[in-house]
């Protein structure tokens, strides 16, 4: 049931034109221009190989977080997920669901990127080796784990046009003050100790530091993610409402 739910989310997910603008063309079109032109100081080196792990993870909070939510909360509004609920599908499993669709689209997402990033001179240096690798993995996974729990909070709590409202205004928020675009170094330093606690700043951070300088693993990174995905998912659970 939940690989049957799984294949459908996905389909519909793909389907969406506002989705695909949210998920893929925003997150390509900020790669691409302010790689190009020199609009933010990124600091030492190349823009691109700074703005790159940052983009990565706004696609990620971009699926997970905003068109999760966004999306959930209409099926609840127009009683699709009352239907399911009188299925034979429990609460957990159409979470689950959910997530393995957000997974399939952000693959899409990051080979799209990484081909864009590679276009414009990327050179990432801990993609090479089985570590790195690895970090990038439980990053992604625990990031969008993290996002996807309070995305479907927000989406199973508040009313539609509540959800539509507050998850953009998040999703800009955290573009210009997750570590994304600006970076934190940018902020005074007691602002920089609370975005630091951020899912997108823990991501963005974590992947930079091994993709822009081949750190090992990112524990600390790990940990504050691991932390907002098992609060976030719990709520959720705990807190999700069908109708």
């Amino acid at each position: 049931m939940i690989a049957a739910q799984a294949v459908l989310e996905t389909r519909m997910l793909l389907r969406n034109g506002e989705q695909l603008l949210l998920t893929v063309v925003i997150p390509t079109l900020l790669l691409a221009l302010f790689s190009s032109v020199d609009i933010v100081d990124t600091g030492a080196g190349r823009a691109v190989d700074f703005l790159t792990p940052g983009v990565l993870a706004l696609a990620v909070m971009s699926t997970a977080f905003t068109g999760q939510a966004i999306a959930t909360g209409f099926e609840r509004r127009y009683g699709v997920l009352k239907r399911l609920a009188s299925s034979p599908l429990p609460r957990w499993g159409l979470m689950t669901a959910k997530t393995a669709s957000v997974l399939v689209t952000e693959v899409l997402q990051v080979i799209l990127l990484t081909v864009v990033a590679f276009a414009l001179g990327w050179s990432p240096q801990g993609a090479g080796t089985f570590t790195g690798v690895v970090a990038v993995l439980l990053l992604l996974i625990l990031g969008t784990a993290a996002f996807s729990g309070l995305g479907l909070l927000m989406a199973g709590t508040l009313k539609a046009e509540a959800t539509l409202a507050a998850a953009n205004l998040v999703f800009l928020l955290l573009l210009v003050g997750g570590g994304v675009i600006v970076p934190l170094g940018k902020f005074p330093s007691g602002v920089q100790d609370v975005l630091g606690l951020l899912p997108i700043s823990a991501l963005s951070d974590g992947l930079r530091d091994v993709l822009r300088h081949g750190a090992g693993m990112p524990w600390g990174d790990l940990g504050i993610l691991g932390a907002w995905a098992v609060v976030g998912l719990a709520a959720a659970g705990r807190f999700f409402h069908w109708e």
